[in-house]
């Protein structure tokens, strides 16, 4: 069984042919920007544009789902579709689906179209990039890394690998933040809820803590809880938060 969708309002007439099935994207060349044991990015030029091709061979670091709940391709599509229906700026998704045989996952593929113009927010960080310096562009970078951070967290959702490799930020003079790449991400309730939504907040004071002042990161947690102060139970999380990674890194 093999199931192959696009969103054909994002994509010209070459973009189309080229993307037309699962068959035709696993047939693509294009330049290598990333592969691990599961999956291979693939940066492709179709039509105007260019996007990148995310093809996976594998369900999951799990054996059990190739045949069992949803493969890591499906997560990741469908995590983007949720993005984008509330309002959190990501890579406009314009193909997606997979292959089945006999019941088990065989392969799938996901293609965004690219944002032109952005860095993720790690490489800035590696190369100390200027702007990390000038106030009023943390500042707004931060605030919007704060609520899309917050509407995930309001939605039970928690993307589990929310570090500064997977924010991409464009060169704009006032920056916008799109948050792309999220196979993990998950719905959470009670305590499972609480400790994911603490591992997200640690994910991003991992890179934070050693590029930001405290009154910067302090103003990032608080434009998150959309509060002007620290509660007894703030306090608590945000220790937990700072202790999340103690020897582990």
């Amino acid at each position: 069984m093999m199931r192959w969708s696009l969103n054909p309002g994002a994509l010209d007439a070459s973009a189309e042919r080229a993307f037309a099935s699962l068959d035709s994207v696993f047939a693509l060349e294009g330049e290598q920007v990333a592969a691990d044991p599961l999956s291979q990015v693939l940066r492709v030029t179709a039509g105007l544009r260019r996007y990148y091709v995310k093809r996976y061979h594998g369900a999951g670091k799990n054996p059990l789902r190739r045949w069992l709940g949803r493969p890591r391709v499906q997560a990741e599509w469908q995590n983007l579709r949720h993005f984008a229906e509330w309002g959190i700026p990501t890579a406009t998704l314009v193909g997606w689906g997979l292959e089945r045989r006999k019941g088990a996952f065989l392969r799938g593929a996901l293609i965004t179209a690219e944002l032109p113009g952005t860095t993720d927010l790690n490489q800035l960080a590696l190369r100390k990039d200027a702007r990390l310096a000038d106030l009023r562009w943390v500042a707004a970078v931060s605030r919007q890394l704060a609520k899309m951070t917050r509407i995930m967290h309001a939605h039970r959702f928690t993307h589990n690998d929310l570090k500064w490799r997977n924010l991409l930020v464009d060169d704009a003079d006032t920056p916008h933040l799109y948050l792309i790449d999220c196979p993990s991400g998950e719905f959470w309730w009670g305590p499972f809820l609480r400790y994911r939504i603490v591992k997200d907040l640690a994910c991003l004071d991992k890179v934070a803590k050693y590029h930001l002042t405290r009154t910067q990161r302090l103003r990032f947690y608080l434009d998150y809880t959309q509060k002007t102060r620290l509660d007894a139970g703030d306090r608590r999380r945000v220790r937990h938060i700072l202790r999340f990674f103690d020897g582990r890194e």
